[in-house]
């Protein structure tokens, strides 16, 4: 059913592509260009980017960026956006993916505000500097990649480099032959920037069957690194995923995501504080122990509002979805709709001693909330109780929030 999916709005998107061909004077993919391009039509000037950032540079509000090809900001160097400015991905399928990915050793300074958001989107979107919505559908995904960062800190991938004491891996939706894509280390306190007041929209390209790019990825990424106030609008794949690393997170909203909404993986040890996630395809959230024996992960998500089922009365995965061995602790979750079927539910069931819930609510009667736990894990249904308020706290999204622009937030 995803692919299918999937495939639509691709199809959908390239005919978006034809209708708008004649709005610019270029958008070709061309990994030697880096010039401005003022578009035939109103609006600001784009700037193409098609080579990797080697020096310190920032971006501006007064221009439109188009990444055209995979963006590597390279380590050493620090690139700065500018609050206000709007970043557009190139279409690109499979290894010709446009990707913004930050190497290890590099820096991201997305520092956006409240009232001047950092907005990443597609080229197919009309959206100029001082505006909210796209122009694109809001469950229009997989239009080009997404945003990589990652660093220094460890992981849990089982692939220990014995020249090194330490795991790497090759990040998800980067090509195994690009080498640049490699994540993890020995320095939790590793610092890969800020993002905040960020939005990232329209992303998930595919790089191969069932391998989508999730809208915001982090590797091994430390916690010296701010990630706050971020809004991940129709990715294709993940909304946020956590591979490892102490990074934490805060007022994360995800909405009209192809698969799961929150993802952690490889023993991942942050804190994901105060989160609204909202139609997403798969699980809200998809929890993965270490994947080898290095590294044992112990995180926190706390303070969420998940909506399940999508306008269309459609929902798929699991409400919580868990692995044997992962060590979390979830607090103060509410589930506002669910359907038939959504369980808090193990992918491998046996003895447990490494989940710890409290305080997680659904939307049903007190005698039905039973038929949404997995009853093959009798320690948590304590933990389950029915209720009708969320945890979230919504106000944080407005104004500066596509989701909360069109509505999305009513009620929540």
């Amino acid at each position: 059913m995803k692919n299918f999916r999937l495939s639509r709005k691709l199809m959908m998107g390239a005919m978006l592509t034809c209708a708008l061909s004649a709005s610019f004077t270029s958008c070709k993919d061309d990994d030697s260009d880096d010039s401005v391009v003022t578009p035939t039509a109103s609006g600001a000037p784009q700037k193409l980017i098609g080579i990797d950032i080697t020096s310190n540079t920032t971006w501006s509000e007064d221009t439109i960026y188009v990444l055209t090809s995979r963006i590597k900001v390279r380590s050493g160097v620090t690139l700065t956006i500018n609050p206000g400015t709007i970043v557009k991905g190139s279409q690109g399928q499979e290894a010709n993916a446009k990707v913004l990915m930050v190497m290890r050793g590099a820096k991201l300074m997305a520092d956006g505000t409240a009232s001047k958001p950092i907005i990443f989107t597609s080229i197919l979107d009309k959206i100029q500097p001082g505006e909210i919505q796209s122009t694109l559908p809001n469950d229009l995904q997989g239009q080009w990649g997404g945003l990589a960062i990652l660093g220094n800190a460890k992981i849990s991938k089982g692939t220990l480099d014995p020249t090194m004491s330490f795991d790497e891996a090759q990040m998800e939706g980067v090509p195994a032959t690009d080498l640049d894509g490699r994540y993890g280390g020995m320095n939790d306190a590793d610092n890969s920037g800020i993002l905040r007041y960020v939005s990232v929209r329209h992303g998930g390209t595919s790089i191969g069957s069932g391998n989508e790019l999730n809208g915001i990825s982090f590797g091994g990424v430390g916690n010296g690194t701010i990630v706050e106030n971020i809004e991940i609008v129709a990715n294709a794949d993940d909304g946020l995923e956590f591979y490892g690393g102490t990074v934490n997170a805060k007022n994360i909203i995800i909405w009209n995501n192809g698969d799961d909404a929150l993802d952690t993986d490889m023993a991942y040890n942050g804190t994901i504080d105060n989160f609204v996630l909202i139609g997403m395809e798969g699980s809200p959230l998809e929890l993965d122990g270490p994947e080898g024996s290095y590294l044992n992960g112990n995180h926190t998500i706390k303070n969420g509002t998940v909506v399940t089922v999508r306008p269309d009365g459609t929902a798929a995965g699991d409400l919580i979805n868990y692995d044997v061995n992962t060590n979390v602790t979830l607090e103060n979750i509410h589930f506002v709709t669910v359907k038939a079927g959504q369980k808090v539910n193990s992918k491998s069931r046996a003895s447990r001693n490494t989940l710890t819930m409290s305080n997680i609510t659904i939307n049903v009667a007190a005698a039905d909330v039973v038929n949404y736990v997995d009853q093959a894990e009798p320690a948590i249904n304590t933990s389950v109780s029915a209720g009708t308020t969320g945890f979230a706290n919504t106000s944080v999204f407005a104004n500066w929030t596509w989701a909360e622009a069109s509505g999305a937030l009513t009620g929540l």
